[in-house]
């Protein structure tokens, strides 16, 4: 039975319970939480129909992480986030016609991301007139047609802005581009702008391309793993199955890290014995808990050692065959090194020699090493600068381009990664242009767009006037909360693609749209019949998604048919697309990808395979590099520690175990011990007492910046933890308010979520903490 309109609670700040953090991950708890909130909001039988087809070959794909599926997989391929995902979005609970009446803009602005999401599902577009309070059910053909009026009436093609979310399809994605491109410009911003950015850059600066060169296998196949600036046990669960089957064939692993995580403590796998009965897998053999920022001189130290040692011992350490056939820079990396300040390194890092020592021989001695990295490298200002020196370190013993070996960034978003291949990217390359021009026949524009802050400021200051968005919940996902809602309702008109409710709905501009669509849990029947859709994860695998449930009301489109009836209305007959066959049969969108995107030719063929095809990967292939000499190039990088005045801490922000990205399944936080309440600051016990503060104390976390702009979190509550010291921690997206727009990772304009320099101050008066008193103030 459809239920419409749930009565949902504000979470009570003022009733946060603290626990202590957890030692394992999993077990038998993480079937509970993934079972429970299951079966109670989707009912036994559309649980099954979801779950048991979640990660399957002929079923569809999780759209809580990229994470890679194993060629053999189990019955339940799935782990507790992706449960609670699936639940998120295949929910029968329906936001009924009587919600927008009930409901004001101004009412919706009072609502917390968890409120917003439990109201149920989308059902109809929604238009909100420039002179209402409302939003009002209206006909898709009336939806498109203001679109289409808003658009056309722009005095250029670059006062819009069309983002994407990494959720959408590669079919999806390759339209959207191609709508935008076709209407006349390249402002594409997208998620990867504010997570994997730096690693794309980086990466495909030195090594020609900036995608994992590992695959799946990999992981069983390596002496030693390097996870570096990432929590697996909520970020990607499904990583410590393949964390543990690597500890089963030999391999070290090392953690590094500001806070401890359970998942790389221990791991119970609910779905072994010894998982259930047992202790599980003891996982990381060394954790070295890093001071914030402290990545790049700790890589620098390591590659010193490696240098020194190979010294000691001519011809015994370094890879010289591989060094010499495939690589440049090598003698400028040398002479660098030899001015690297042990001191330096060891204020940086907050480790001590001997840490350092004992990583650098574990690398030494193992032949075949994966280094793996996420946001906890990506948001720092010399995120870019870190990951070269990660390859650096890869390429001096050869550990790109063999089995068991390699650099793996690890996506957050299901398919961020194949979003940006189909063309999602505000600077993609002449040769995609080019081969855009010759298949359909127009000159797409060849000026760069813009990224996600350039989307911000320039709708601060007039030069983008309508936003629109193929899913995300982009201004609560991007830095500097209050200024870019500022910019979002400064704007003619926001227009979001969504299956659910989020804070983009109600921080709008003067005309807003929500066009509601299916989910990739459910069937997507065109006139064609059934289709299917594809995704790219992080190692480069293309397959196929099919959903396996019926759509929860009648009037949704899928993501494909809205953008291709909104390019028809907007467009109209400018290019020569046929959007009515994008629309019927999603194979002659694939047929156009196979003649425009490398690596994807036969595509239709290709991905009808038994679980889909991999992208040609040179350095991981062939040991080829895309680079301008051809050859990896090892690159030398200014150490730039990030500097700590005194009183301060350094903030990172991060995930509660309870959501996944901007999205809040509920307001505990268990492997960290938090239960209901999520405004808390964890600090070390030891900079607590210098500090002058005490464990449950209120506290304002104020940002210090000089740009005359004061950013505060007001009443959040201080959780004493074991971080590393000198650093702090709070919960995305409610912290963004405390990262300035102006601070960004030099290279790739990553907001640095994660070097918030913050001092923390007393809260004035009554300090029981109510959901409305924690809230961000910003003047």
């Amino acid at each position: 039975m459809v239920r419409t309109n749930p009565h949902v609670e504000e979470a009570d700040e003022s009733d946060i319970e603290v626990g202590k953090p957890k030692e394992w991950a999993a077990g038998v708890p993480g079937v509970i939480h993934s079972m429970q909130p299951a079966i109670k909001h989707m009912g036994p039988n559309r649980t099954r129909k979801t779950l048991l087809a979640l990660n399957q070959k002929d079923g569809f794909d999780c759209m809580s992480c990229a994470w890679p599926d194993p060629g053999k997989r189990s019955n339940f391929e799935f782990c507790e986030n992706g449960a609670k995902a699936v639940t998120w979005e295949a929910t029968p609970v329906l936001v009924a016609s009587e919600f927008w009446a009930e409901h004001s803009i101004t009412d919706l602005l009072t609502r917390s991301e968890y409120w917003l999401g439990m109201q149920g599902r989308l059902t109809e577009p929604v238009y909100k007139p420039a002179d209402s309070d409302h939003y009002q059910p209206v006909s898709w053909e009336k939806a498109f047609s203001l679109v289409a009026d808003k658009l056309n009436g722009l005095e250029s093609p670059h006062q819009s802005a069309f983002y994407t979310s990494g959720r959408a399809s590669n079919e999806a994605a390759f339209a959207y581009q191609l709508f935008v491109r076709a209407f006349g410009t390249n402002n594409l911003p997208d998620c990867s702008n504010m997570c994997h950015e730096s690693s794309g850059w980086a990466m495909g600066q030195t090594i020609g391309i900036g995608k994992a060169t590992v695959a799946y296998d990999d992981f069983a196949k390596a002496d030693l793993i390097i996870i570096m600036g990432q929590n697996p046990g909520t970020n990607h669960p499904r990583m410590l199955t393949a964390l543990e089957h690597a500890k089963e064939n030999g391999a070290e692993i090392v953690a590094i890290n500001p806070l401890p995580e359970a998942g790389l403590k221990r791991y119970k796998n609910p779905q072994e014995i010894k998982g259930v009965l047992g202790r599980g897998t003891e996982i990381a053999d060394q954790f070295m808990q890093i001071r914030i920022g402290g990545d790049m001189a700790l890589m620098q130290a390591i590659c010193r050692r490696v240098l020194d040692a190979e010294a000691e011992n001519p011809g015994t350490v370094l890879d010289h065959d591989f060094l010499e056939k495939h690589t440049q820079g090598l003698d400028e990396l040398k002479v660098s090194l030899t001015q690297l300040d042990e001191g330096a390194v060891l204020e940086a890092t907050g480790l001590t020699v001997e840490e350092i020592d004992e990583l650098a021989a574990r690398y030494i001695k193992a032949d075949k090493v994966i280094i793996t990295w996420a946001m906890g490298i990506t948001q720092q200002k010399k995120g870019v600068a870190t990951i070269k020196e990660i390859i650096n370190l890869l390429l001096l013993r050869g550990n790109i381009g063999k089995p068991g070996a390699g650099a793996s960034p690890i996506r957050g978003h299901s398919n961020v990664q194949g979003d940006r291949t189909m063309g999602i990217w505000e600077q993609m390359p002449p040769s995609f242009l080019d081969a855009l021009e010759e298949e359909f026949g127009f000159d797409p524009p060849r000026d760069h767009g813009i990224d996600a802050v350039e989307t911000i400021r320039q709708m601060r200051d007039g030069g983008v006037k309508v936003f629109l968005a193929l899913g995300g919940n982009f201004v609560a996902a991007i830095s500097d909360t209050h200024a870019a809602e500022e910019a979002m309702q400064a704007t003619d008109m926001t227009v979001q693609i969504s299956t659910k409710l989020n804070r983009s709905h109600a921080v709008i501009g003067k005309e807003a749209l929500i066009f509601p669509t299916i989910g990739r849990s459910e069937i997507d029947m065109q006139a064609n019949g059934p289709q299917f859709v594809t995704v790219e994860d992080t190692v480069c695998a293309v397959h196929p998604s099919h959903g396996t449930v019926d759509p929860v009301a009648p009037n949704l489109l899928s993501e494909v048919a809205i953008v291709s009836r909104l390019a028809r209305a907007v467009l109209g007959d400018k290019v020569n697309v046929d959007w009515d066959g994008f629309e019927a049969n999603y194979d002659v969108i694939r047929e156009h990808i196979s003649h425009v995107v490398d690596g994807c030719e036969d595509y239709n063929q290709k991905v009808r395979r038994e679980g889909g095809f991999v992208l040609p990967n040179g350095p991981r292939d062939s040991r080829t590099f895309s680079t301008p000499t051809g050859k990896a190039i090892i690159t030398v990088n200014d150490l730039q520690p990030v500097e700590r005045p005194a009183g301060t801490l350094i903030l990172q922000t991060l995930r509660s175990h309870d959501q996944f990205n901007t999205t809040i399944y509920g307001h505990n936080d268990r492997y960290r011990g938090i239960k209901k309440g999520r405004h808390v600051v964890f600090v070390n016990p030891e900079d607590l007492a210098e500090l002058g503060f005490s464990d449950g104390q209120y506290v304002d976390i104020r940002g210090e910046y000089q740009d005359g702009r004061e950013r505060v979190l007001r009443n959040w509550r201080v959780v004493s933890y074991p971080s590393a010291r000198g650093c702090a921690a709070a919960y995305y997206p409610e912290a963004n308010v405390l990262v300035p727009l102006e601070e960004l990772a030099e290279g790739s304009n990553t907001p640095m979520s994660k070097a918030v320099i913050v001092r923390l101050e007393p809260t004035k008066g009554d300090a029981t903490s109510s959901a409305a008193a924690a809230k961000a103030s910003i003047s």
